[in-house]
């Protein structure tokens, strides 16, 4: 029997929360296999590299000569350089874990998104948001209708190990504290919209998309992005007209989901056995879409289990009931009724939301874990969830572009023991063999998939099921292999064939990985270009052109004359800056007693002190000190504890001059002197800037 990847993790100290999550991860094969076959796209200058460290991880997992477990001593270390809270020894939550790596990987490899028409998701998580076109849809949607319509680790070869079930590749080559997880338990009819975890802003209106601080932000994108980003929509509409109106577009990562109680249960059941509309209540199409065998033996198992005593088994509850808790429509009357822009006043209404764009791998959490002022504790209640076919049409917005809706699971995360106490493991499936095993820190068992089917669920991977991009290798594997005398050959990014090899909606074709804007190799790409691509024959090129679309055709590689001309301007433009700025903080130092110093937000300098020292490709736009002032009698003050700094008037000057910007802050004006003793006898001021 096939046992690649069945490799353990060491438990260096109440570890298991980083154990089970990095288990997880590494069974998701759209993540490993790019660590494994696009390693020249881990690159970052930004500390601590810890796209670097789990690559290593996931090549020594995957090798075959690795040892019957590892040590994860170097991602360890790297996130607690991320975030304090793991520093030390004691136990953590695992979904905070899992949050703070994705992020620091996404940060760690974003890339801007081509303005040729570079693919992947947007970077509205962390940066502003970019969105698709189906999604700029409903930045200002009104409608009329009802919501019914509504770097390796040295190892050698490790990408040669994985291969992945759903069908052939192309071109080869602790305890639950659960600080940030939110509310658990019975929910009230306030709090569902209110516990909906997403990456964005409040509901604060359709605006909150268009400012243009996150439109520049918003042009990142990376294999994070790419593979678990979604996006929800959140609606609200009108009783009285119908009215259906967009109050916000939210990208999420995960899901968290929060457990019904009984009467919860109660109320999502009787919504659906009496067939209500989808604006008062769960649509019939929870249980229509998955067919009437299920929901009649749903209905029956339902009824066993309600003979029995809710003290003995608790409330039945499954994962459906948990999605279907989580979109439920919100009532606004009374104190909280809406006010509807066509009937010019307040009216009754219902807030609820859809989901405009699925990912790839779908991460779900469980709310298990509720604190109180006083105390905390754990929802035990067993959440049953399918290991195949998790359907989310029901929930879906009419529009959404996404085309497969139908989840497997891939692996789920358990924490056993009580809030305050416990211990994680993870299941997971090994895509190569299709067996279930239960990954114990450095233990790996297989196990039946019935142990999975009643494990304790509380965070859940799945990804989407499609026998049609299984179908689209085969025919692309069996062109390959036919190995026609062709005229031309083609170089197609390695990032989208990977993408191709693993997710069922790839998208596009897209060589902006490699190309740049005026269709060339970057300058700073050219040493590496090797890693970036793979040619293909003009057969299998012209095939999946066909299928996908995208582009464009390279034939030739070529490092772009335009880019270096721009690449050397830029660094000009740098040193003449940090030169400039070094000089004139030189001669702010050496004055005895200047005459004016002004404020600069930190923020913003050290926005530009990335961009002069090249860690950064973009400028910082205008001077922002709106967060470090404060208006007081009609005159701009400087606000108490601001993080700012002191520099010349000169030095003030001469970045205005460049980026504009402001409001101009000044913390010491001119002072008439009359005694030069005590002029020389006052503190010296310093500027609060860094040695550069």
């Amino acid at each position: 029997m096939c046992k690649h990847s069945l490799t353990g993790m060491k438990n260096i100290g109440n570890s298991c929360y980083m154990n089970a999550a990095l288990q997880a991860l590494s069974n998701c094969p759209p993540l490993t296999q790019f660590f494994l076959d696009c390693s020249g796209l881990v690159r970052t200058d930004k500390k601590p590299a810890l796209c670097k460290s789990y690559q290593k991880l996931i090549s020594e997992l995957w090798h075959k000569k690795r040892p019957s477990y590892v040590v994860p001593t170097s991602l360890s270390q790297g996130i607690k350089l991320v975030n304090p809270m793991f520093r030390g020894y004691a136990q953590q939550d695992t979904q905070e874990f899992l949050r703070c790596l994705m992020d620091q990987l996404h940060e760690e490899l974003k890339e801007p998104l081509s303005e040729c028409g570079g693919g992947g998701e947007g970077d509205e998580r962390r940066d502003g948001g970019d969105r698709s076109p189906s999604e700029d849809e409903f930045l200002s949607c009104d409608s009329g209708a009802s919501s019914d319509r509504g770097e390796g680790g040295g190892l050698g070869e490790p990408e040669l190990l994985i291969q992945d079930e759903c069908g052939p590749r192309v071109g080869g080559g602790g305890t639950g504290t659960g600080r940030g997880v939110g509310k658990g338990g019975p929910i009230s009819e306030k709090e569902r919209l209110k516990e909906k975890r997403v990456f964005g802003s409040p509901l604060h209106g359709a605006q909150l998309f268009l400012g243009a601080k996150k439109q520049k932000q918003s042009r990142y994108r990376s294999i994070i992005s790419d593979i678990f980003d979604g996006s929800i929509l959140s609606l609200v509409q009108c009783l009285t007209c119908d009215r259906v109106s967009c109050v916000s577009l939210e990208t999420f990562q995960d899901l968290s989901l929060p457990i019904p109680g009984k009467e919860d249960l109660a109320k999502l059941h009787s919504s659906i056995h009496q067939n209500l509309p989808a604006k008062t209540g769960v649509s019939l199409d929870v249980y229509g879409s998955q067919g009437w065998i299920t929901y009649i033996m749903d209905s029956i198992r339902r009824f066993v289990v309600s003979c029995i005593p809710s003290w003995f088994w608790g409330p039945m509850v499954t994962l459906e009931d948990c999605l279907a808790a989580f979109f439920a429509a919100d009532e606004l009357k009374g104190d909280n009724m809406y006010s509807c822009e066509r009937c010019k006043k307040l009216r009754n209404g219902v807030k609820y939301c859809k989901v405009l764009r699925l990912p790839e791998i779908l991460c779900i959490h469980l709310k298990r874990f509720r604190h109180e002022v006083m105390y905390s504790f754990k929802i035990n209640s067993h959440v049953a969830f399918p290991l195949e076919g998790l359907e989310l049409r029901p929930f879906l917005a009419k529009d959404s572009p996404s085309q497969i809706t139908t989840y497997d699971l891939l692996s789920v995360i358990c924490h056993h023991g009580t809030a305050g106490s416990g211990h994680y493991i993870a299941y997971c499936q090994n895509v190569i063999n299709g067996q279930w095993y239960e990954f114990d820190d450095q233990y790996v068992t297989e196990v039946h998939e019935t142990v999975v089917q009643n494990a304790e669920a509380y965070v859940l991977f799945y990804r989407k099921s499609s026998e049609e991009s299984v179908r689209e290798r085969q025919k692309v594997v069996a062109l390959a292999s036919m190995k026609e005398p062709s005229l031309l050959q083609f170089y197609i990014s390695r990032e989208w064939l990977n993408k191709f090899n693993t997710f069922t909606e790839p998208g596009p074709i897209s060589n902006h990985t490699f190309l740049c804007q005026h269709g060339g190799i970057a300058p700073n790409k050219y040493h590496y270009i090797d890693d970036l691509v793979v040619i293909l024959p003009q057969n299998v090129w012209e095939y999946l052109y066909n299928s996908f679309g995208g582009g464009p055709a390279v034939n030739h590689l070529y490092v772009c004359a335009i880019c270096q001309v721009e690449l050397e301007a830029l660094a000009k433009r740098r040193k003449v800056e940090i030169d400039t700025f070094i000089r004139l903080n030189k001669e702010f130092q050496v004055e005895e007693a200047p005459t004016v110093i002004l404020c600069i937000s930190m923020q913003w300098f050290r926005e530009w002190e990335s961009f002069v020292k090249g860690k950064d490709d973009e400028p910082p736009g205008p001077i922002d000190n709106s967060k470090i002032v404060v208006m007081k009698g009609g005159h701009k003050q400087l606000k108490q504890g601001a993080d700012y700094g002191q520099i010349s008037e000169e030095t003030w000057q001469y970045l205005l001059g460049i980026y504009s910007g402001g409001p101009e802050i000044a913390v010491r004006q001119t002072v008439p002197a009359t005694d030069t003793d005590s002029l020389h006898g006052e503190r010296k001021i310093e500027a609060e800037t860094r040695a550069l």
